[in-house]
């Protein structure tokens, strides 16, 4: 029986660009076991891509309301989404 798997776009509003967010989600989207990748955007709000079990998957939307201490988030937006990650979280580039 294969391992049930979710996949989420989130986008996160707020002040969210310049206090460490990025290198935040990737250290708990690795300590969570997800795959995916996460970008700032030119809009100053940061785009996520988490795939992984569903509790996994829901823990780490959850921990994105908070973000890292400097963080003040505003908005978080689940989408759902089709797409496979290579295995393993990363930092892309802004898009």
């Amino acid at each position: 029986m294969s391992e049930e798997r979710v996949t989420v776009r989130v986008l996160i509003a707020g002040r969210v660009q310049g206090v460490w967010f990025r290198a935040w989600t990737v250290e708990q989207a690795m300590r969570l076991k997800l795959d995916g990748w996460v970008r700032n955007k030119r809009d100053g709000s940061v785009e996520a891509l988490f795939s992984g079990s569903p509790d996994n998957v829901e823990r780490m939307v959850a921990l994105c309301w908070d973000g890292p201490p400097s963080a003040v988030v505003s908005r978080v937006e689940v989408l759902p989404s089709d797409a496979v990650p290579p295995p393993g979280f990363s930092q892309r580039p802004t898009a």
